[in-house]
């Protein structure tokens, strides 16, 4: 029985208020079919293993880990800037949800060495665990994936290859639990902007094996960290990545200052501020540039810039996380919706009996599954240098589009901060922006056909997944338009990147269905999904848009295969 006080209007079987629950307090393992079948895809004879250690994390995301994520979204951090005696501590203290949180998930951590080392011994993909580990924290709260995972990868692979022997062993000892250990920050975007590194102002100068870094970056996420790449210009102008510790060498506080934490719209969990460097002990995390201007890579004598150019490579790595947050927001918008539309009765009947509705969730199934495709296949699949841009552009959007969708199947109660919905949607608009916007992502996607011809492994890697007549003919009418997009003015190709990208993802995740349909898991189910994206994004609707097709209602089949519970 509930703590509220039970009104005459509440006896009427309409104020069933029971009946309302939506993925809090769910299993997320348990209810979720399609990762059942990615995991029995990649784990191979390593399932009957991981499935307890599955099971057990489906409960901790569903349960304690999404109830910390609300206390602290209505409580995030505060700066405490100042000690007793006015001097700077610039310390950023966290609410007890969100440390409650991160212990629990460091305590059951999928990416950490140890877990990975277990796996392999089991004969499971660790980086399978992972990705399922992220994708199921990411529908709690991408504030605490970003927190946790920021940069982690970056910071120790750079600190290895370049920091002096004794930064790395402290780097070793700040990551002894993983990259996911909530210890790194990425320190790029100054007041002029974060993509153009051109107007970064931000300047290092050499202090023996050490330099001193001062500058002022206008938006780091995790400021509370111990470890952050920074990115600054060295005397002679190059742009360079500087590791950066809280502590210096000698144990003393570093000349790190947080002028203030943002009051953002959403992901409230990370810690995201203003940070001043004045005289930071740093290190170069690339070599020092010739007299000619050019990098040498120590790895590689007489090569070229090495950290610089390793960390744009980490930095697909990143895109690749966000993805997976974008992905994360939708799974749970589509799972709100579908227990919010089975739940509210309007005209009689439930929402989820009618037609209109099961228009907008049997699409939102199918959406949300070829992005899952996309995500998994950038973070398990063959690595492609296309892969990162493309599955971040259609996921993150996705997020967005979703978290809306479900805040109007829920009507005014959407709207309203006390269900969950609200703040998927405030959450799921940074996705669009961290590691890169659209637009970024679309010059990318130019600069690897056109320096790499990255086009050509891709399009390799489509026409191996794909089985049906259709897809296979768009991918050959995408072989045509790149060729003709190739063609074009410099201005207008630019102009056209955009429609372009998307043509890429929309057959990219049709190919990836069609090859999960093939897989034999799910009794046909995936090739009904295959099947409808393709029509939907790759068909030719005719004049009428598609309102002569034959009627079709596959609503029972998608959602019985997408959600349980």
């Amino acid at each position: 029985m509930g703590r509220y006080l039970i009104e005459p209007f509440d006896r009427s079987d309409r104020y069933a208020t029971e009946r309302y629950q939506g993925a809090a307090g769910r299993n997320w393992w348990a209810c979720d079919p399609t990762l059942h079948l990615l995991m029995r895809h990649h784990l191979g004879d390593g399932y009957a293993w991981a499935e307890p250690h599955l099971d057990r994390l489906g409960a901790l995301m569903g349960g304690p880990v999404a109830a910390w994520a609300e206390e602290t979204d209505r409580n995030p951090p505060r700066l405490e800037k100042y000690d007793k005696w006015g001097r700077d501590v610039s310390e950023v203290v966290m609410p007890p949800s969100f440390q409650a949180a991160r212990q629990a998930l460091m305590a059951d951590n999928f990416t950490s060495p140890a877990f990975a080392q277990q796996a392999r011994a089991n004969g499971a993909n660790p980086s399978a665990l992972a990705a399922a580990w992220t994708y199921m924290l990411d529908q709690a709260d991408i504030g605490m994936g970003c927190a946790l995972g920021t940069g982690g990868d970056m910071v120790v692979q750079l600190a290895e290859k370049h920091a002096p022997e004794d930064v790395r062993d402290r780097v070793r000892e700040i990551f002894a639990n993983g990259y996911y250990s909530g210890e790194a920050a990425q320190m790029f975007t100054e007041r002029t902007g974060g993509s153009d590194l051109a107007a970064l102002e931000a300047a290092a100068v050499p202090a023996g094996d050490a330099w001193l870094l001062t500058g002022f970056k206008w938006f780091a996420s995790n400021a509370n960290g111990s470890a952050f790449v920074v990115l600054a210009r060295l005397p002679e102008g190059t742009v360079a990545p500087f590791l950066v510790l809280w502590e210096r060498r000698d144990g003393s506080r570093n000349g790190v200052r947080i002028r203030r934490l943002k009051d953002k719209l959403g992901t409230r969990s990370v810690a995201s501020g203003e940070v001043e460097f004045a005289d930071a002990e740093a290190f170069l995390l690339m070599d020092r540039p010739d007299a000619d201007g050019r990098a040498r890579d120590a790895a590689t004598p007489g090569g070229s810039a090495s950290g610089l150019g390793t960390m744009m490579k980490l930095t697909n790595g990143s895109r690749l996380g966000v993805a997976m947050m974008g992905l994360g927001v939708a799974r749970r918008a589509l799972v709100e919706s579908i227990c919010y539309a089975r739940a509210r009765e309007a005209f009689g009947r439930p929402l989820a009996e009618q037609p209109l509705m099961r228009r907008k969730l049997a699409e939102l199934v199918v959406e949300a599954e070829a992005a899952q495709a996309l995500v998994f296949d950038g973070h398990l699949g063959p690595r492609l240098r296309l892969a990162p841009a493309l599955v971040k552009l259609r996921a993150s959007r996705l997020g967005l589009t979703a978290a809306s969708d479900a805040v109007e199947v829920h009507g005014g109660n959407g709207y309203i901060e006390q269900w969950p919905v609200a703040r998927l949607l405030r959450d799921a608009q940074v996705n669009p922006i961290w590691e890169g916007g659209d637009h970024i992502l679309c010059l990318d996607v130019r600069r690897a056909m056109a320096k790499e011809q990255a086009h050509l492994p891709f399009l390799d890697r489509l026409r191996t997944a794909a089985t049906s007549d259709l897809v296979h003919a768009r991918i050959d009418d995408l072989t045509k338009a790149i060729n003709a997009w190739a063609a074009l003015e410099p201005a207008v190709a630019e102009a056209r990147l955009y429609p372009l990208a998307q043509f890429m993802a929309d057959v990219y995740a049709a190919a990836l269905l069609e090859e999960q349909a093939g897989w034999g898991l799910d009794d046909g189910r995936k090739s009904l999904v295959a099947r409808l994206y393709a029509e939907a994004h790759l068909a030719d609707r005719g004049p009428l848009r598609g309102l002569d097709a034959p009627a079709e209602d596959p609503f029972d089949a998608l959602v019985a295969g997408a959600f349980t519970g």
